[in-house]
């Protein structure tokens, strides 16, 4: 019988994800009469700055929009240790402001980094997820680590801009999924947990594998079984949602990180759709503990855009027109470069990512549906624009 897990796995609590964006603008949007609530909890979640040359100037979103939506891997406590951007993902919002894009970039991608005079680090070529971490270095912070990131997306994308961005902590990001009750979600494959599992015997919880130097899990321990989740949709207590989306080394089509970027925007689309649901938006109660839990989840960088302001434009978007996509096809593409291995695009995910300056993204996709990766048993979205 499950329990629910009183132990956080110490990677997983850092490496956060970024859902909560995407949530608090869908949740604020279909609120009535919750100005003061979004007033209340506004200095909470607002950030000046972090986008650097990425951000788009006007400081307006009356057009389409581009958002920057990060997890990373942070040593609270031991800046020396660093932070690095363990999820990444673009969300473009049309100039009809009535769907959302999601696609996310691999961790692994090798690109050039600009150089940052701020932290001393004088540019070079890496994988992305390095990029943060030159930024936060030498006293940056998640400001300058954020902007260093922003300005390596925007470069590899053809100078796309940016409106705003946001990184996510994983502590607030756990009350904010038990605020909500849990998601309602879809399995796509098969997924054996790495990190919860039951002693056969003894029935207590316990993680089920053995590790090797790398992290890359071995052998079952003894009496160990791991936490399984089958092919199909369900409700998920919070725990096993969280606990879902972490998993990317016993995933039943070996899709490894790609599987896991297309679960947590699967994830947000759930959370997206649970946060609009009448079940939330008509208690008050239930609202001021969601947004509460976002205030403490979400650090989100506005480009001098008020909250309220994003809230309204962006209140025509429905969780059904959340459009998920399949970098690479879902498909790695890694080359060895001086004995390391990257991940790079390829030709199609490159034009995609081109989409996105010029707001042709839905047609983009249009004609290319197999980037589209849907939820088990879900039929295909139906892009807009």
């Amino acid at each position: 019988m499950a329990k629910k897990r009183g132990k956080k796995d110490p990677l997983w609590a850092r490496l956060s994800l970024i859902f909560g964006a995407l949530l608090l603008l869908a949740s604020g949007g279909a609120l009535v009469g919750g100005n003061v609530l979004l007033n209340h909890y506004s200095d909470q979640i607002t950030h000046e700055g972090g986008l650097g040359e990425a951000a788009a100037s006007g400081a307006t979103i009356n057009g389409p929009i581009n958002l920057l939506l990060v997890g990373i891997d942070e040593r609270i406590g031991n800046e020396a240790m660093g932070a690095r951007s363990d999820s990444i993902i673009i969300a473009h919002v049309p100039a009809t402001h009535d769907a959302v894009y999601m696609m996310s970039i691999p961790r692994d991608t090798r690109v050039r980094i600009p150089a940052s005079k701020e932290t001393k680090y004088n540019g070079g070529t890496d994988k992305i997820n390095a990029a943060f971490q030159f930024g936060y270095q030498n006293g940056g912070g998640r400001d300058k680590g954020l902007k260093l990131l922003a300005e390596t997306v925007s470069n590899m994308a053809g100078g796309l801009k940016f409106h705003g961005a946001a990184i996510v902590n994983f502590d607030g990001f756990s009350g904010l999924v038990n605020a909500l009750g849990g998601v309602h979600m879809c399995v796509d494959e098969r997924t054996t947990s790495i990190h919860v599992g039951w002693n056969q015997k003894t029935g207590e919880e316990g993680v089920p594998y053995n590790f090797n130097a790398d992290g890359i899990p071995t052998s079952l321990k003894p009496n160990m079984k791991p936490q399984v989740y089958e092919v199909g949709c369900r409700d998920f207590l919070p725990w096993e949602a969280l606990d879902y989306v972490r998993q990317r080394d016993k995933l039943a089509n070996n899709d490894g990180d790609y599987g896991r970027q297309r679960h947590q925007q699967q994830f947000i689309k759930a959370m997206a759709k649970k946060a609009t649901s009448a079940g939330v938006i008509t208690n008050p109660i239930k609202v001021a503990e969601v947004l509460g839990s976002v205030g403490k989840a979400v650090s989100f960088y506005n480009n001098e855009i008020s909250l309220a302001d994003w809230i309204f434009t962006l209140k025509g978007v429905d969780a059904d027109k959340m459009v998920t996509l399949r970098t690479n096809n879902g498909q790695y593409k890694s080359e060895t470069v001086n004995g390391q291995s990257f991940e790079t695009l390829d030709p199609t995910a490159v034009e995609l990512l081109k989409s996105f300056s010029t707001d042709t993204v839905g047609t983009f996709v249009a004609s290319h549906p197999e980037l589209i990766a849907n939820d088990a048993a879900t039929p295909a979205a139906t892009p807009s624009n």
